[in-house]
């Protein structure tokens, strides 16, 4: 599923990297607890969350994310935006909750990989 699609979806807002809108994304997962991303996740290529602050970014980055999508309205600070921006990390904002937003996606075929042990 191409980015563009994932904000169509969500009727999301982005926030920064606009250009890389046409990349596409095969993996999600949604979390507020960056503990678990990093010891849970792989190879997902986009993360869902309502937590705002930097180390979502750094997160990101390191498990190679290439998109951010923040739910329940959550707005990411001026930081955060300079650090997507610098990584080249897509960020949008839905009104959406994490729930429904990643049910709409996975209804729409994007499916998140199995937990690593």
């Amino acid at each position: 599923m191409k980015i563009c699609t994932m904000q169509e979806l969500l009727n999301a807002k982005v926030i920064c990297n606009e250009e890389l809108l046409g990349k596409h994304v095969y993996s999600a997962c949604g979390s507020d607890m960056m503990s678990d991303v990093l010891a849970y996740v792989k190879d997902q290529a986009v993360l869902l969350t309502g937590l705002v602050n930097p180390q979502v970014i750094r997160t990101a980055e390191m498990m190679d994310m290439v998109c951010i999508v923040f739910v329940r309205s959550k707005e990411p600070t001026e930081q955060m935006i300079q650090l997507a921006k610098d990584s080249g990390i897509v960020l949008m904002a839905t009104d959406k909750r994490m729930y429904e937003a990643c049910g709409i996606l996975y209804a729409n075929g994007l499916v998140g990989n199995k937990v690593k042990k």
